[in-house]
């Protein structure tokens, strides 16, 4: 039985505790969006020229750059020390503003602002599809945080397998760029389901899942700009 009983009901009319996490994920992912337009004329906008020579070393270096940023930043959460939950988000906010800066990097910088642009506004409506679609079910999601792993795993062995047969890599991207959405929705039934235990690791967890959701809209959105 749902923990939520009044979640099919009540819609999209949130509690002052899902807006607090609905606003600091849109902080963290805003701070991250002006990071990447930033680190574009930094060295680190090269970074995945390096990393990316061999696809599979970017995608295990990015994933486990987020995987132990997100470990630090709960740790700390739950050990009460704000200082080490915010070194785990800087670690967050350094590997996508970098991988964001080097998929922005191939634009003239006259039109960066744009992608973001279109990219965030594409964002957020895949974000308020995935979350009407959860909030509009009384089912438990909780499955798809094992099915979201599944998609990463079988992302990581395609790109692997992308270093023989170019073609399957691209679908190793789509399945991490899958499990992306499915952590967003996992992460959105959670809030539902008040099945977090702190307001700030909820938000952190939003904010994982659409800044990766993000930075595949965008490389796919400078990649339609460019045959303009």
């Amino acid at each position: 039985m749902s923990q939520h009983p009044q979640a099919t009901s009540r819609g999209f009319l949130m509690n002052s505790r899902e807006w607090r996490i609905v606003g600091m994920a849109t902080l963290l992912m805003t701070i991250n969006v002006a990071l990447m337009y930033a680190f574009v004329l930094t060295p680190l906008a090269v970074v995945n020229d390096y990393l990316f020579a061999a696809p599979i070393v970017g995608v295990l270096v990015y994933g486990a750059a987020l995987m132990v940023g997100e470990i630090i930043a709960e740790k700390g959460v739950k050990n009460g020390n704000m200082g080490t939950a915010l070194a785990g988000v800087a670690l967050l906010q350094l590997a996508f503003g970098t991988l964001g800066a080097g998929i922005l990097s191939f634009a003239p910088r006259d039109v960066q602002v744009t992608a973001l642009g279109i990219a965030g506004v594409i964002t957020v409506l895949i974000t308020f599809l995935i979350a009407t679609y959860v909030y509009a079910r009384s089912k438990s999601f909780d499955r798809w945080s094992t099915y979201a792993n599944g998609s990463f795993i079988l992302g990581v062995v395609g790109v692997g397998v992308g270093m023989l047969i170019p073609i399957v890599s691209l679908l190793g991207f789509v399945f991490i760029f899958f499990g992306f959405l499915l952590r967003l929705g996992w992460e959105i039934w959670r809030i539902r389901e008040r099945r977090g235990t702190s307001e700030f690791l909820s938000a952190i967890g939003v904010y994982i899942a659409i800044a990766g959701v993000f930075v595949h809209v965008l490389q796919l959105v400078l990649r339609v700009m460019a045959r303009d």
